[in-house]
């Protein structure tokens, strides 16, 4: 008995390819100290805010919602949640991450090829 036809699929739509990735953003994002106020720690990351609601369920966002943070203040970040983070810290995440975007050549380099024609 011979093998059926291979069915042809659609590959699954995840939106992970619609995600703005700016890799020159994040380099400027590294290029800053961590986020907390009074940290010297190093390495310095690029940490995705998550509450952005860019992105989905499980989905990391944006490379525009990037804040920096140094590897153990990054890895708190995902272990207490952002809210917490935030207090316990005193930070808004959300309004750092436009400050980055605001003052980041990258980022406007970027955008002004994303609204190209």
């Amino acid at each position: 008995m011979a093998l059926p036809a291979l069915r042809q699929r659609k590959p699954l739509d995840t939106g992970r390819d619609r995600r703005d990735r700016c890799p020159g953003h994040l380099d400027f994002v590294r290029r800053h100290h961590c986020c907390v106020p009074g940290c010297d720690g190093l390495p310095i990351e690029a940490m995705h805010v998550r509450k952005s609601g860019d992105g989905g369920m499980g989905m990391k966002p944006g490379d525009g919602f990037t804040v920096s943070g140094c590897a153990g203040h990054h890895r708190e970040q995902h272990a207490i949640g952002e809210d917490a983070f935030e207090r316990k810290h005193g930070i808004d995440l959300l309004k750092l991450a436009a400050e980055f975007r605001a003052a980041s050549p990258a980022w406007k380099r970027y955008l002004a090829k994303k609204d190209r024609p």
